[in-house]
């Protein structure tokens, strides 16, 4: 009870544990992974295509993709010039593609929010998100994935909170002091949201291994009208 923020109408709390302690006094939830999978989910959606999240990258996923018609997304170092995490990988996918889409991160999350309305937001689509949560609902909680330390513990992320914090901006409703922290590290970083990113760990993570450009796509604010919503398992434009 201390730290599911039932008090208040706007949450803000980090993976998985953050989702099971919010979801009971959830009527949205807002799922952030900033260089990866939101900003994927919000470049596809808006080309029209379907965002599969999958949980898991093995074996299965192949099998579900199979089953689906559908076209597999592969890591950013085993892409070889196709689909992947990277969001500029998906630039020019055409409308009506099934991508399945497996993340650790921002997947994981999306398949665990169960029957609770959860968007995939990030940078480029913080105010059409936020506007689009405030029509289902007036409790919203917003999840900044993190990504993973090496023996698989949550490693908070910066990006991620800074995403969060400006979806968080737009929303109204009384917020958890965790959210206004969101919004506190989103204003500090907003006039340089370019630099912030290339030099926090993951950014530089990214450039090393060749998406440098990535960075460049998910730090375009607000430039996407999209809200993707997370329907029977697919993310389509609300």
């Amino acid at each position: 009870m201390y730290f599911d923020q039932r008090d208040f109408d706007i949450k803000c709390e980090w993976g998985l544990p953050g989702i099971e302690g919010l979801s009971p006094y959830s009527d949205v939830i807002i799922i952030v992974d900033v260089l990866s999978f939101s900003t994927c989910v919000d470049v596809a959606v808006k080309n029209g295509a379907l965002v599969y999240p999958y949980r898991w990258r093995d074996g299965t996923a192949g099998a579900f993709t199979e089953s689906i018609g559908g076209t597999l997304a592969r890591s950013r170092r085993q892409a070889q010039g196709g689909y992947s995490l990277s969001p500029v990988s998906l630039l020019s996918i055409p409308a009506g593609t099934r991508l399945v889409l497996p993340s650790p991160n921002g997947s994981a999350l999306s398949t665990a929010t169960g029957q609770i309305r959860t968007f995939a937001g990030c940078l480029r689509n913080a105010d059409a998100v936020a506007m689009a949560a405030e029509q289902i609902g007036k409790r919203i909680s917003v999840i900044p994935a993190g990504e993973k330390w090496p023996d698989g513990s949550l490693r908070p992320a910066i990006e991620d909170l800074i995403g969060a914090g400006a979806i968080i901006s737009h929303l109204s409703g009384k917020r958890s002091p965790e959210a206004e922290m969101a919004v506190a590290t989103f204003v500090s970083a907003q006039s340089h949201l370019l630099q912030t990113l290339q030099q926090c760990g993951s950014g530089r993570e990214v450039t090393a291994i060749g998406f440098g450009s990535d960075i460049d796509l998910a730090v375009a604010l607000n430039q996407s009208n999209y809200a993707p919503l997370l329907r029977e398992g697919v993310y389509t434009s609300m």
